[in-house]
């Protein structure tokens, strides 16, 4: 093939692209995205995808795996007596052959509030006890809608289908996204209502911006010198927000911290956005005057979302703690003593749950440092189980089937690398998408490090995975502006994707020959 010495040129033996092939390069590129139909399929393409990594083969194993042992029978005990109840010894083989009404009336002490239980009800309700598709099925379709909206968040926030479209494909094939997809755990309505609510704090930043520069326009063309600024009342987004952080907060506490740190974020912005207002009191008229509406607009709500998801254990009395109040010497005086008994009781339940979590040092198997979160040094095994030659269908010496949560090796450790250089972009050139994608993780990451020493998991990073996936996208945005970081774009994205299809049977619990199970085993500590 002959090229034209415009386009080509050679240095040291290679050929290299000049300006000229560069921008053919880039208007196909261009071309290509920019069709409309190709714009409509790549997303497309992707929650297809995404769902069949998920539904897939859902219901094996037909056993209750690690936690599910607790959230499926105390979401299914929750959704007929309205809140958890005890289970007699050896319920796990009973509920998994079919005997799931064996649950008792006396009250079980769980630690996690009921949302995430009720959503895996639903599933149980519709398709029965018995498939243990039902378990799970709610938690699959969470995990896609997770990747859609993931999606919906990188087009706004980085203003490209391509760029949205590889975030979602990302988060698609991953492992961990797909492992907690694939079991009834709670982390995984976690991850989806705090992410939630970090689309509506993006959709907020907009809305606000326009509503303080209309309030500045208007008091400047009436010649009033604005200087603290206005209080703004009408911010829906952060309403929406409130709420979303309090479904966090009501599948499990850690929503808190979404909570906590984007309620600073907001203050922040809001703070900065009167500072290039010029306004001359833009510090104090953010904290002293919009900030107590901010905390109105956002706290309130989330309070009350999460008090609704107990309505079970208001409106029954069987639950733990249900009567603390009512018994002699328990009830609260003086200044309290007209707080109802059935708050009291709520209280010192939500008391002794925090307890529980603070004080929680039982060693685990595969529990895992925070420390170690990032580099995925122990990720926790869901399930195993070996067979040998004739057992189970196996046709080799000894076989596995492993539900393990190890996130594609490859995006894991980019995305972690990718975060490290966010870090330094932000203090370089404080850039306001950097400075969101970061919030997410230190809502989701940092608040864990203060607890170094309790039995923790790495599952756990599912809650902060989207954020990852967001700041390796924008690294990304960064690198395909020319055709040589779009080949390394290209390059990654292909590895990733035969990693994926590497690792696939050992997050759905596929059998496999050990030696198989074995070569998937990279770092010692992954056993």
């Amino acid at each position: 093939m002959q090229h034209s010495h415009a386009a080509v040129a050679h240095y040291d033996g290679q050929v290299l692209l000049t300006p000229v092939a560069t921008a053919r390069v880039t208007e196909r590129w261009s071309a290509l995205w920019g069709n409309r139909w190709v714009r409509l399929a790549g997303p497309a393409l992707v929650v297809l995808l995404a769902a069949g990594l998920r539904f897939w083969n859902l219901g094996h194993p037909g056993t209750l795996v690690f936690d599910e042992t607790f959230y499926v029978k105390d979401a299914w005990s929750l959704f007929n007596n309205g809140y958890e109840s005890t289970w007699p010894d050896g319920a796990d083989a009973l509920f998994a052959a079919g005997q799931s009404n064996i649950f008792g009336t006396a009250p079980s002490f769980v630690v996690h509030p009921p949302l995430g239980k009720w959503l895996i009800a639903l599933g149980m309700a519709v398709f029965g006890t018995d498939n243990p598709f039902g378990w799970r099925v709610v938690t699959a379709l969470v995990g896609v809608l997770a990747v859609v909206l993931l999606m919906l968040i990188a087009q706004k926030l980085f203003g490209s289908v391509l760029l949205s479209t590889i975030a979602g494909f990302l988060f698609a094939i991953d492992g961990n996204a797909i492992v907690m997809s694939r079991v009834a755990l709670l982390d995984n309505y976690v991850m989806f209502f705090a992410l939630l609510g970090f689309g509506a704090v993006l959709m907020d930043r907009d809305h606000h911006r326009a509503r303080l520069g209309a309030w500045l326009n208007e008091k400047r063309d009436n010649e009033v010198d604005p200087t603290w600024g206005p209080a703004l009342w009408w911010r829906p987004w952060v309403l929406a927000a409130g709420l979303a952080f309090g479904l966090a907060c009501s599948v499990k506490w850690s929503g808190a911290y979404f909570l906590a740190a984007f309620g600073i974020y907001l203050v922040v912005v809001d703070a900065l956005a009167r500072r290039r207002a010029g306004l001359p009191f833009w510090a104090s008229g953010a904290i002293l005057k919009q900030g107590p509406v901010t905390f109105l607009l956002l706290v309130p709500v989330a309070v009350l979302t999460f008090l609704a998801s107990w309505t079970g254990w208001f409106v029954t009395r069987g639950g733990y703690y249900r009567d603390w109040a009512d018994q002699a010497g328990q009830a609260w005086t003086g200044s309290l003593a007209w707080v109802p008994h059935s708050l009291q009781s709520f209280w010192h339940y939500q008391s002794a749950a925090y307890g529980y979590h603070v004080g929680l040092v039982t060693p685990h198997p595969y529990q895992a440092n925070p420390l170690t979160w990032l580099l995925m040094s122990r990720p926790t095994s869901m399930y195993y189980q070996g067979s040998s030659l004739g057992e189970n269908g196996c046709g080799y010496a000894t076989c596995s089937e492993a539900i393990t949560g190890i996130a594609n090796p490859l995006i894991w450790w980019a995305a972690t690398a990718a975060i490290l250089y966010l870090v330094y972009r932000l203090v370089r050139y404080r850039e306001w998408r950097v400075g969101l994608i970061l919030m997410g993780m230190v809502a989701g990451y940092l608040p864990w490090l203060m607890y170094l020493n309790r039995t923790v998991f790495q599952f756990y990073t599912i809650a902060f995975e989207p954020y990852l996936i967001l700041g390796l996208t924008l690294v990304i945005s960064l690198l395909i502006k020319n055709g040589s970081g779009r080949a390394i774009v290209a390059v990654f994205l292909a590895l990733a994707t035969i990693v994926s299809a590497y690792y696939f049977p050992l997050w759905t619990g596929a059998q496999v020959p050990f030696a198989f199970w074995q070569a998937h085993i990279w770092l010692p500590s992954w056993r």
